[in-house]
């Protein structure tokens, strides 16, 4: 034919493998053939383990607070490890695998960072500096965090004796109580240093939703002072707008429902208004625990020269609260105080005052 044979020279394209459509391509072979490069810089079996690898975390306190905030580490896969020296450890912890040791130290000894969330500043030094204490069984690298609320200047010091030993120190209390324990919604306010922080903040994730690094050791617990201020004068409010408006005839439920609809809104008014109320008085947050928590307050205003003339009132509300035998119960319980002297419950009857108050 002119213009070239009838016949097409080129070479032809290599035929696909039949397999070349299959799950495993491209394999090893059609590697060869395509010239396909992996985009991973990183063999992916060697990914997914650096995925997948997670600290061992030892819990100490496992009440009303600890215990859903370790649930909600387990849940998230961490190896968490208590101790059962005085107490059996939750059975719906057990359940979803918790392990437990005999002792502080062996909790220590067993994890790589250490969590506290036990009730005031005697039971921390306790629990790292005292007998088969954490401290004892620390080696250098680990990290301790306390999520309990203590004193400030307390914090200080065990944050240099825990950092003396080659360890980094965060103090992380939370806000929210009990219902945010189990919602794993918690403020959690952190004292340390960033790179400690950064390590741990994965792990407070787990358990809370606005979490922040405040400042050095010490700042976390001072601003859990200034939130348990805060809470404790709204409780104050809201007990005050209740019984008001309860004696003057108002419906309380509905006044409660109104207000929230308008400034007056706070998280307090809709938790704690409706425990007021319907006279739910379980604890989430104990009266003697903000009892301690107010008294840290005042003793450092007292230090720093500053007047905190609304906290004082409320904190001797409180102590009329636990003077009548409530110091156990739930710190929207100060409402009773103040019903004791209007002689008058809320939700009874407009009238109805003798005997109501209690």
């Amino acid at each position: 034919m002119p213009g070239g044979s009838g016949r097409n020279t080129s070479r032809r394209p290599a035929r696909r493998p039949a397999w070349a459509g299959s799950r495993n391509w491209p394999g090893r072979a059609a590697r060869r053939l395509s010239g396909y490069r992996s985009r991973s810089r990183v063999p992916s079996r060697l990914t997914k383990k650096r995925r997948t690898t997670m600290e061992t975390i030892g819990f100490i306190g496992l009440g009303i607070m600890g215990a859903p905030m370790a649930g909600h580490l387990l849940d998230a896969g961490y190896e968490v490890i208590a101790s059962d020296h005085r107490s059996k450890p939750p059975a719906d912890l057990v359940a979803k695998g918790l392990k437990s040791v005999s002792g502080h130290a062996a909790v220590a000894k067993a994890a790589d960072i250490i969590m506290l969330m036990v009730p005031d500043t005697p039971q921390v030094a306790d629990v790292l500096f005292g007998e088969n204490s954490v401290a004892s069984g620390l080696t250098k690298g680990k990290l301790v965090i306390d999520m309990s609320s203590i004193s400030p200047i307390a914090t200080k010091v065990f944050a240099k004796k825990i950092n003396e030993l080659g360890c980094d120190y965060l103090d992380a209390p939370v806000s929210g109580g009990e219902v945010g324990a189990k919602a794993a919604s918690l403020t959690v306010m952190v004292g340390g240093e960033e790179k400690p922080f950064e390590r741990a903040k994965p792990i407070f994730e787990k358990m809370g939703k606005n979490i922040t690094l405040v400042g050095p050791n010490g700042v976390g617990q001072t601003t859990k002072v200034a939130n348990q201020i805060v809470v404790a004068l709204t409780i104050e409010a809201v007990a005050e707008a209740l019984v008001f408006a309860s004696k003057a005839g108002a419906d309380p439920a509905k006044v409660r429902q109104a207000l929230m609809g308008g400034l007056a809104a706070s998280r307090i008014l809709e938790v704690h208004g409706e425990r007021m109320v319907k006279r739910t008085f379980a604890p989430g947050f104990r009266i003697e625990l903000h009892q301690k928590d107010l008294n840290l307050a005042l003793e450092g205003a007292k230090a720093l020269g500053v007047s905190l003339p609304n906290t004082s009132t409320t904190q001797q509300l409180f102590n009329s609260c636990a003077a009548n035998g409530g110091a156990r119960e739930d710190h929207s319980a100060l409402v009773r105080a103040l019903e004791r002297m209007a002689n008058f419950e809320v939700g009874s009857a407009a009238g109805d005052v003798k005997g109501k108050a209690a």
